[in-house]
């Protein structure tokens, strides 16, 4: 089962249960697919679904920090409550130690020698763990193993 077809059944589900939370999320990455569609003339594949995810995870993340600095816990338990619904369609993350492996992998691959590389070898990595990891964590990684 694809992940857009996942995502209509559980609307479905979340519609019956009244759900509130995760029928009003669905239907948000709902428009974020179509509005891609539109704006492309394409139709989305798993992949492009779960990038499309992810970015909206990264928006929530965002946007629940900015709340819980300026105090409103209401807005940043209502982000977080929908970045839980989010994460229940991307496939599992690669853990640090992995992200470390794949880092390492990647800079013997390239021959990177410092953070004049870090370009190079971020491409390498964006394309091996789109979907699979936190890019920010694998930046972070990748900084700490090119200082070293």
């Amino acid at each position: 089962m694809t992940l857009k077809a996942q995502l209509t059944a559980d609307m479905k589900t979340a519609m019956k249960a009244k759900d509130s939370v995760t029928l009003s999320t669905i239907r948000l990455i709902n428009t974020e697919i179509k509005q891609f569609e539109v704006d492309n003339r394409a139709e989305v594949d798993d992949e492009k679904v779960t990038a499309i995810i992810m970015k909206m995870i990264k928006q929530r993340k965002d946007s629940a920090k900015i709340y819980t600095d300026a105090n409103r816990e209401d807005l940043a338990e209502k982000e977080l409550a929908e970045i839980a619904v989010l994460q229940r369609y991307l496939p599992e993350m690669l853990s640090a130690d992995a992200i470390a492996v794949e880092v390492a992998k990647a800079i013997a691959e390239t021959g990177a020698a410092g953070m004049g590389d870090m370009g190079k070898v971020m491409g390498v990595l964006k394309t091996r763990l789109a979907g699979k990891a936190d890019m920010g964590e694998v930046n972070k990684a990748l900084k700490a193993a090119l200082t070293a």
